[in-house]
């Protein structure tokens, strides 16, 4: 059942959208991640256009996290004060890296440098992951215990202190507001709710227990998301409701049918699964950035996509 999608011009199966949506939605429930990562790529695959992949993208992930919000606030593993100070820096991030989208929209080169960023995140988090995947399971086959994380290092001398009581820090601002600023422009240029890097930074980084990290980031890309939705909405207007709506219900449904799969993997089983998938993702962007297109030009009217 084909279906037109009036922003982004193109006509596309619907089952296939919703298929799409499910399956990164398993992944969601799986890995713990909002799957725009691997969603956006993967639409650019079926045709649809980098600028409009992204801004669309970006209404899946406040839903998919909200519903994963609401579970950790029930848990009280959200810590609502560090998740305000990475939302200021997500904020300025996200209207930053709206502003550099359309500028480079204004050039032309948007298409180029969304799917070059996908590339260089890609790999290098796939590979990372992948390796660290590795060192995880020699090391529980050795029966060796767990690794201890440091709990100070140079960020927790920096100067403005606050305490966050939910995580047990007392640490700078300047640090979260940082990874929130990052994070915003990804969110903006990339389509993405930015918690495959954002998770990381917060354990390893800010030092931040892994029971309140998932929650806290969640809560974050919710606000994020949806004010990079806005501006690309009232700006770029590349928002494709009809495409948001199919791969949301597909998200849904998924996600419920990950959650249950993900508890019966170990956590090192899980994480190495998720970077062979990146990695596949980001070869095959690489592999059409260096192929030939078939048409070296193509003449359309001005200002469309």
């Amino acid at each position: 059942m084909q279906i037109y999608l009036p922003i982004a011009e193109v006509s596309v199966n619907a089952f296939l959208l919703l298929g799409l949506g499910g399956i990164v939605g398993i992944l969601s429930g799986m890995f713990g991640v909002g799957g725009g990562f691997l969603m956006t790529p993967l639409l650019f695959f079926i045709g649809i256009p980098p600028a409009v992949a992204v801004a669309t993208e970006a209404n899946q992930i406040v839903a998919s996290s909200f519903s994963g919000v609401l579970a950790h606030f029930r848990r009280r593993s959200v810590d609502l004060k560090m998740g305000v100070v990475l939302l200021i820096g997500g904020l300025l991030g996200a209207a930053l890296g709206v502003l550099l989208f359309n500028y480079l929209k204004s050039l032309g080169q948007v298409d180029l440098l969304v799917k070059l960023c996908y590339v260089v995140f890609l790999g290098v988090i796939g590979g990372l992951m992948f390796i660290e995947s590795l060192n995880a399971i020699r090391k529980s086959r050795r029966n060796t215990g767990p690794v201890k994380r440091k709990n100070h290092n140079w960020i927790h001398g920096l100067p403005f202190k606050m305490r966050f009581r939910v995580s047990g820090l007392y640490i700078s601002v300047i640090p979260p507001l940082l990874v929130g600023l990052c994070v915003g422009v990804l969110a903006a240029i990339m389509g993405v709710g930015g918690g495959f890097i954002m998770v990381p930074a917060m354990i390893y980084l800010l030092g931040m227990p892994t029971k309140v990290v998932v929650g806290t980031s969640l809560f974050q890309i919710i606000f994020v998301t949806a004010f990079t939705t806005l501006l690309h909405a009232t700006t770029n207007y590349t928002v494709d409701m009809a495409l948001a709506v199919l791969l949301l219900v597909g998200g849904v449904v998924g996600a419920q049918i990950g959650t249950r799969i993900g508890t019966m993997l170990k956590a090192e089983q899980l994480r190495i699964l998720l970077a062979m998938m990146v990695l596949a993702v980001c070869g095959k962007l690489a592999f059409d950035l260096l192929l030939q297109p078939g048409e070296l030009y193509s003449l359309g009217p001005s200002g469309g996509h």
